[in-house]
């Protein structure tokens, strides 16, 4: 078998746009319509970086790969191809660049000079000298650093030293509805501890994922997140200050610091949420899908063997542990945990919004700035009114159209003066008032009009 000249890899990323750009135009698309699509997203390169094509290159290159199959998409500058840089300077940088892989194109020029391969008063503009080597394929530039950070993998070594919480979606039912999966997880016994359904991962499915799981085996010393939605929100970062339990964010695009939530995402997912989707017999209700991932992570993964625990199961482990558990004294004083207390304005039509819900004030408050209390558990609202805790509603639009307008009054109003008697009043008590006084005395008839 004949060998196959070796093809570089920015052939075989064009080759990938190309045949993009011919499938949907056989489909057919129209070419310009295509061609901006492709433009318009961004395309990951095989060694992870981003790429931008622009329509103009598309153009060229499904004209090149017309005319000269596969081959036409090499990149075009080869050795013996002229440059806009002399010959000397360019064998010059890459004798040099081989030699010193950190130096900065700008040094490179600088270097040039000092050996009088460029003349004082010759413009080289690093530009230029980064399109020749792009051409060429060499590579010149910085390498990139390993940023300053701890990234150490950890483990702690017993129950309930640090719970690890993270989010799995996946899609369920004939519907192939979308659901997330939060699982809380111990590290040390790698047992699940507790297990909550939503459609997104809201601040509110993992708090309530919280405080179950704390009432189940009490409290933990410390807790790990990503930096999902739900787990920076300013509102989770208040529960865990009123808890007194240290919250640790784990560094975006790092899952080594949580590759243990991380493996068993993994296998969840290869056990049971991947055989949840597309089926008719599955409930995609949130509580029911809570039922049936709870009685895999306490019936089946539980107590099944872990190779990181030498052989026991995370049932074993955690239950095995002589660290005793900590829980709640009193449920309503950890509920009251899961409160807080946020500064609201009343407008003149005394409502205050919360998340974008107009929420009606008692009287009063117009103008006001106020502390109200929410419930995060419930979503309840709270506001302390003349000495008492009460609950607010949302506005309801329509009974206020259809109700009368209340008026307040005031002690401070001063008492209205008795109105005299009209002429028709007068009238009236000539024709038909009493004959008779309060002492029983006839009283006299006055005079008719005429």
């Amino acid at each position: 078998m004949a060998d196959h000249p070796e093809q570089s890899s920015e052939a075989l990323f064009r080759y990938v746009i190309v045949s993009e750009a011919l499938v949907r135009s056989a489909r057919g698309e129209p070419r310009a319509d295509v061609l901006r699509s492709i433009a318009e997203r961004k395309h990951t390169f095989f060694d992870g970086s981003p790429r931008r094509v622009s329509e103009r290159s598309m153009y060229r290159w499904l004209a090149a790969f017309g005319e000269h199959g596969f081959g036409g998409l090499e990149p075009r500058m080869r050795e013996g191809v002229p440059t806009a840089l002399s010959e000397g300077l360019v064998e010059f940088l890459i004798a040099e660049q081989r030699g010193d892989d950190p130096s900065s194109i700008p040094e490179l020029i600088r270097r040039a000079r000092e050996h009088g391969i460029v003349k004082p008063d010759e413009g080289v503009h690093r530009a230029t000298v980064y399109r020749m080597c792009k051409r060429l394929g060499v590579h010149i530039g910085r390498g990139r650093r390993a940023k300053d950070r701890d990234s150490r993998r950890f483990a702690y070594p017993h129950r309930m030293d640090m719970v690890l919480c993270d989010g799995k979606h996946f899609r369920v039912g004939e519907r192939r509805a979308k659901r997330v999966a939060l699982f809380f997880l111990d590290d040390a016994t790698r047992h699940a501890l507790h297990t909550v359904v939503g459609t997104s991962e809201t601040q509110e499915l993992f708090q309530r994922g919280l405080f179950e799981c704390i009432v189940k085996h009490g409290y933990m010393s410390a807790v790990y997140l990503d930096r999902g939605p739900g787990f920076i929100a300013v509102d989770t970062v208040e529960v865990f200050r009123n808890l007194e339990i240290p919250l640790i964010h784990g560094e975006a695009g790092y899952k080594e610091g949580r590759g243990k939530v991380e493996r068993f995402n993994r296998t969840a997912n290869g056990d049971i949420l991947r055989s949840l989707d597309g089926r008719p017999d599955v409930d995609p209700s949130c509580g029911a899908l809570e039922l049936r991932l709870r009685h895999y992570t306490e019936q089946g993964y539980a107590h099944r063997p872990h190779e990181s625990l030498d052989g026991d199961t995370p049932w074993q482990r955690f239950h095995g542990d002589p660290k005793p558990l900590r829980f709640p004294d009193d449920i309503q004083v950890l509920r009251r945990k899961f409160e807080v207390w946020i500064e609201r304005r009343v407008s003149n039509d005394h409502v205050v919004s919360i998340d974008a819900v107009a929420y009606e004030m008692p009287r009063g408050y117009a103008g006001h700035t106020v502390l109200v209390r929410r419930r995060l558990l419930d979503g309840g609202i709270g506001f302390l009114h003349e000495g008492k805790l009460i609950d607010l509603h949302p506005v309801d639009l329509a009974a206020n159209a259809r109700a009368a307008r209340a008026r307040v009054k005031s002690s401070d109003d001063p008492p209205k003066p008795m109105p005299k008697k009209s002429a028709a009043d007068l009238a009236f008590q000539r024709d038909f008032g009493p004959v008779v006084g309060d002492d029983g005395s006839v009283l006299p008839i006055l005079p008719q009009d005429d």
